[in-house]
């Protein structure tokens, strides 16, 4: 990998926020993570990431409405996109899809495999 790609990672849950932070720590990411979707705004406005990886469901503001609002923003209206969530139904997916993400992580997830699982969903962006 050339440069570290940049990630806006939006989860309201602390644990599972620093399990996803220490899973992506080292040389192909730097993380820009956050608790909820206004404190995401804020930060997207004052970086560009390479990814926004947003939880589904949270208190205030949710991953999709978040992912609309940031998709206001112009240097952020084709960023990629994951969600992570454990509603991963086939209509949940789908719809998760729909709202403009090129991915759906599961939660739980494998802390030993997110960086993998990021990073097979990038490629797959990559035509």
């Amino acid at each position: 990998m050339d440069k570290p790609i940049t990630v806006l990672y939006v989860e309201d849950d602390e644990d599972i926020r620093d399990v996803a932070e220490l899973a992506l720590e080292g040389d192909d990411f730097i993380l820009l993570s956050c608790e909820c979707g206004d404190v995401a705004l804020e930060k997207a406005a004052l970086s560009s990431p390479d990814l926004l990886l947003l939880d589904v469901m949270m208190p205030d503001m949710d991953g999709p409405t978040t992912l609309k609002r940031l998709r206001t923003m112009p240097h952020l209206e084709s960023t990629p996109a994951i969600f992570m969530t454990a509603k991963v139904q086939p209509a949940e997916v789908k719809a998760y899809h729909e709202y403009g993400a090129i991915g759906v992580i599961s939660k739980p997830f494998d802390p030993m495999l997110l960086a993998d699982e990021i990073m097979k969903l990038m490629e797959g962006r990559r035509v």
